[in-house]
């Protein structure tokens, strides 16, 4: 079962992001307490007191060293922010792009008014730097959904801090997904997806069984979250603002294009962030987004009393279960009725033939039972994790010997013999596996992207957290 070593194949927070801030129009008009922080004017914009100025406008280590010394001359520390839960989030809407009526709110942490911890990334890089980023990241989505849960809102997003997404969820936080009012939305980044793509698949499964949802945030940043996309099937997905800045452009035509052809398939609602003008309401709407956030309809502020526009059905249904299936990829694909009879000779051509399609945006997942047919693809893997989106592999193999580039989890060996090997991108989706239970062979080459999916969750969710 050997890949043909021939075959030319390169790898290519709960956290709220800082957003500037503007009067609102049109939709949501609330206070601003943002916009002096960022030097903006207007007529509805409160004085803001001199400890929210911005003062980190040079370097990262000037920016770092102006937060050091205004902390030593305040009395709020990430220590007290942390037991005293001194954390007040702002909403900002997300409308309906036909109607302009907001469907939901999206959630961003702010720490005490008048500190130098009051914005999220000096909060977030205090936290950081404490050693006490997963307890702030947890106490941010808790106050969210406190907060939120005393207003009708039918949506509530909330970020996922990459750095913490493989610890588990608090208590407290599971009995606020359970009791609440609303549906929530957890947003996560590439960066989840690279660094912790198991511990995401377990996040996933924890949020769907409470009937909530899923956002894949700034599609078209970074290769990774293209790729990845149809392998989570989020709920949700957020396209990056510069989209909107440069819609006629050919990279951009591409990636809206793969985005819409897996909203078709999937179901997934796609929001454009970042509108700001009229003009970029309008490429929102040509770009196929259905929701949109944006200043052009307010700024992070306090939730009002404000009506929104009833969805029922909007977002697609939760799939409890659905991001962490049983068995092996060769079950999977054997109980669908896709395994044949086949030769050693005529797996490894089939192996070839979908390698050769396995282009830079490519997740390419591998699984052998068997360190002899391990040790044969390593060779293939190597050379592909050079360009490829993301290349992982389980096998009984020692860790030194897996090349650079390659994600790995140590496999057990088993008394079948058993290997897969899936690709997983935004145009292509394949998969062959095979079982060697002598005398007899049997495969599987599949394009079914449903079952493929599940094939490359199945050894997604053993790579490490």
């Amino acid at each position: 079962m050997s890949i043909p070593a021939q075959t030319s194949l390169r790898p290519s927070s709960f956290r709220s992001r800082v957003t500037r801030t503007l009067a609102s129009r049109n939709v949501l008009r609330a206070r601003r307490t943002d916009a002096a922080a960022v030097g903006l004017e207007d007529d509805t914009v409160e004085v803001t007191p001199l400890g929210m100025l911005d003062p980190f406008g040079g370097a990262a280590g000037t920016r770092a060293a102006v937060l050091e010394l205004a902390l030593r001359e305040s009395s709020w520390t990430i220590e007290r922010i942390l037991a005293e839960r001194a954390v007040e989030p702002l909403f900002q809407p997300i409308v309906e792009l036909r109607d302009l009526h907001p469907v939901g709110v999206e959630a961003l942490a702010r720490g005490p008014v008048g500190s130098p911890l009051w914005r999220a990334r000096e909060l977030f890089a205090a936290a950081e730097s404490a050693g006490r980023l997963a307890d702030l990241d947890t106490l941010c989505a808790e106050r969210a959904l406190e907060t939120a849960a005393a207003f009708d809102v039918p949506l509530l997003f909330v970020n996922a801090e990459p750095a913490v997404v493989d610890l588990p969820l608090s208590e407290r936080l599971h009995h606020l997904m359970a009791n609440a009012p609303f549906r929530m939305v957890l947003e996560y980044t590439e960066r989840a997806l690279s660094t912790h793509p198991a511990a995401l698949l377990q996040l996933a499964a924890a949020v769907q069984s409470h009937g909530h949802c899923l956002a894949l945030d700034d599609v078209g940043a970074d290769p990774m979250s293209l790729a990845f996309l149809p392998l989570l099937e989020p709920e949700v997905v957020k396209l990056d603002l510069q989209l909107l800045r440069d819609p006629h452009a050919p990279r951009t035509v591409e990636l809206v294009a793969a985005v819409n052809a897996v909203a078709e398939q999937t179901g997934a609602t796609i929001v454009a962030e970042g509108i700001e003008t009229p003009q970029d309401l309008a490429n929102a709407r040509a770009l196929g987004a259905h929701w949109g956030q944006g200043l052009l309809f307010g700024g992070p502020a306090p939730l009002p009393g404000q009506t929104f526009t009833p969805a029922p059905g909007a977002l697609r249904s939760s799939r409890p279960g659905h991001h962490l299936p049983a068995g092996t990829p060769f079950e999977a694909a054997a109980r669908r009725g896709r395994s044949r009879p086949a030769t050693a000779e005529l797996f490894a051509a089939h192996l070839e033939h979908v390698l050769r399609r396995a282009g830079d945006d490519a997740v390419v997942l591998a699984r052998c039972t068997d360190a002899d047919t391990a040790r044969s693809w390593l060779p293939s893997l190597t050379h592909l994790a050079e360009r490829a989106a993301f290349v992982g592999l389980v096998a009984p193999l020692h860790p030194a010997s897996v090349g650079p580039g390659v994600r790995f989890a140590l496999g057990g060996n088993a008394p079948v013999e058993e290997c897969a090997l899936v690709v997983v991108a935004p145009r292509y989706t394949a998969a062959v596996c095979g079982r060697n239970s002598a005398p007899v062979m049997e495969f599987a080459h599949t394009e079914d992207r449903t079952l493929v999916t599940e094939m490359a969750r199945i050894i997604l969710q053993q790579l490490p957290r």
